[in-house]
């Protein structure tokens, strides 16, 4: 054991020898083409040696070059043992920079895109933050665009999707607690919160489940989202996630946990409820009566999506007396050429329309759209005219997947459900739809987002929730926080905001207007 502690104390210790440490760095990094090593004297008149490590192309070379080398080389030192005080308050006085004294975090230093700059005689390390690479700019998010409301989405680069929650969020009491996840990637992930709003509890389960991930890679997101979920097995995801910062710093704003990840867009958030799927951000931009329509519309499109083919399979085998006469003779004529029972039809229809749109979504931009059309119109066509499949199952498939791509956010759900009805009802028909429905109603009502009822405020049933479900309120309705995200600072608007101003009254005598 002595020994073991005594090797790891000399691979966390910088030598004053500077030959030592800039041999130790090349053994363990130097093999990689991209790692540099600058090597130059501090000031001329004394000849002070010094090399600056860094990683090329995650620094910004002209300051490190014109404002930092060049200023060392001509700086005017004259008592070596102040180096260290002559240097931070002179050369680095105008950046950030911090002075370390442990290896292997000066070595975390560098593969993260800092400069570390080690000095002969000197058992300091100087590291200095001038990072700079390419980056995208700020666009529209490709998967929730808006007729109203922000035009921004997030970045790949995490301190620009910090700071444009900030620039929403202008308040002291909003939270960025830094973590590192990935022993390989050493991944940079930022939580948000608003302390006097968010559950502290809430908080600490999400720092326990962060810093239980013991992983080599985190890439994106999504695999925090799967470390840190619920139930892993659920079809529904118990883990929201969005591109739109105003969606997110609103989210915040009722007391949510958002979880930024370096190198991806997307944000997640957490607790993440069911009714959450039905609700846009541009429903609150606009008046609540076509919002809540809309959402009706949505939840109408997720029931059709759902059940639609399963229904169809379980008239047209076990309950034909439920068709009118007319439309059973007129769907028996169009399937009397099919080889196929109805059940074989779905599922070909939905493996079909499947392909055309991962083809469609992996296929180069300018290529993808056009063989989705061509894909859905002639090849649809043809199995019709061939007599494959019958032309009534091509309008039930083509509905079912445009219902499926109004709520993209749980299409991954309603897609795999959709095959469960299918089968539930190709073997008991109407009661296998019913099974499989309760079935799917008592799951949601048994999942839980970190702590939150998944199906709130539905089960458990919530009166000042449901101002916010299904339809939308008006906002000056809307006057508490969810009580199933948090019980803290509920209130979120004075009592005097809470009724609608009275329009005032002509003045006909004075020609003016009474308040």
């Amino acid at each position: 054991m002595d020994k073991k502690t005594n090797n790891k104390n000399k691979e966390s210790t910088i030598y004053a020898d500077i030959d030592i440490n800039l041999n130790n760095l090349k053994k363990i990094i130097g093999k990689s083409d991209d790692i540099v090593f600058r090597e130059f004297k501090i000031s001329e008149h004394i000849g002070i040696r010094a090399f600056a490590c860094f990683v090329e192309g995650l620094v910004d070379k002209e300051v490190l070059d014109f404002n930092i080398i060049r200023t060392l080389i001509h700086e005017n030192i004259t008592m070596v043992n102040n180096i260290e005080r002559s240097l931070v308050d002179s050369v680095f006085s105008t950046m950030n920079s911090t002075v370390e004294k442990d290896f292997n975090k000066v070595l975390n230093e560098i593969l993260s895109g800092k400069v570390a700059l080690f000095i002969d005689s000197c058992c300091f390390v100087i590291i200095m933050d001038i990072r700079k690479w390419a980056q995208r700019n700020i666009e529209e998010p490709n998967t929730e665009a808006a007729v109203r409301g922000s035009r921004e989405g997030f970045t790949e680069t995490l301190r620009v999707n910090t700071a444009m929650i900030r620039r929403i969020i202008e308040s002291p009491n909003l939270v960025f607690e830094p973590f590192a996840i990935g022993k390989r990637t050493n991944t940079k992930i930022n939580i948000a919160y608003i302390d006097d709003v968010a559950d502290m509890k809430v908080v600490d389960e999400v720092r326990q489940r962060l810093s239980r991930i013991d992983t080599d890679a985190i890439l994106e997101s999504g695999y925090v989202e799967q470390f840190i979920e619920d139930n892993s097995f659920s079809l529904f995801a118990t883990v929201g996630n969005s591109e739109r910062p105003d969606k997110v710093a609103a989210k915040i704003l009722e007391g949510r946990i958002a979880i930024l990840c370096d190198g991806t867009p997307f944000v997640l958030t957490v607790p993440h409820l069911f009714i959450e799927n039905f609700q846009v951000n541009e429903d609150y931009y606009s008046r609540p009566f076509l919002s809540s329509l809309i959402r009706l519309i949505r939840l109408l499109a997720f029931i059709t999506n759902l059940t639609l083919p399963a229904v169809y399979i379980a008239i047209e085998t076990f309950h034909q007396e439920m068709i009118p006469t007319v439309l059973i003779l007129t769907a028996a004529s169009a399937r009397e050429q099919t080889p196929f029972p109805a059940v074989v039809e779905v599922i070909i229809m939905e493996i079909f329309f499947q392909l055309i749109r991962e083809s469609g979504v992996r296929m180069p931009r300018s290529l993808g759209q056009t063989v989705s059309i061509i894909g859905t119109l002639v090849i649809g066509e043809a199995v019709v005219q061939a007599g494959i499949i019958g032309a009534p199952m091509i309008i039930i498939s083509a509905l079912s997947s445009i219902c499926s791509f109004i709520i993209p956010s749980i299409f991954d759900s309603t897609t795999c459900f959709r095959y469960i009805l299918i089968v539930l009802s190709s073997i008991a028909g109407l009661y296998g739809i019913i099974l499989g429905i309760i079935f799917m109603i008592v799951h949601l009502c048994s999942l839980r987002s970190f702590g939150s009822p998944y199906f709130s405020p539905i089960a458990p049933m919530n009166l000042e929730g449901l101002k916010d479900s299904f339809i939308r309120a008006p906002l000056w309705l809307m006057k508490l926080r969810p009580k199933s995200i948090t019980w803290k600072n509920l209130k979120k608007q004075k009592v005097s905001t809470l009724k609608p101003n009275k329009p005032n009254k002509p003045d006909e005598k004075n020609g003016g207007w009474n308040k």
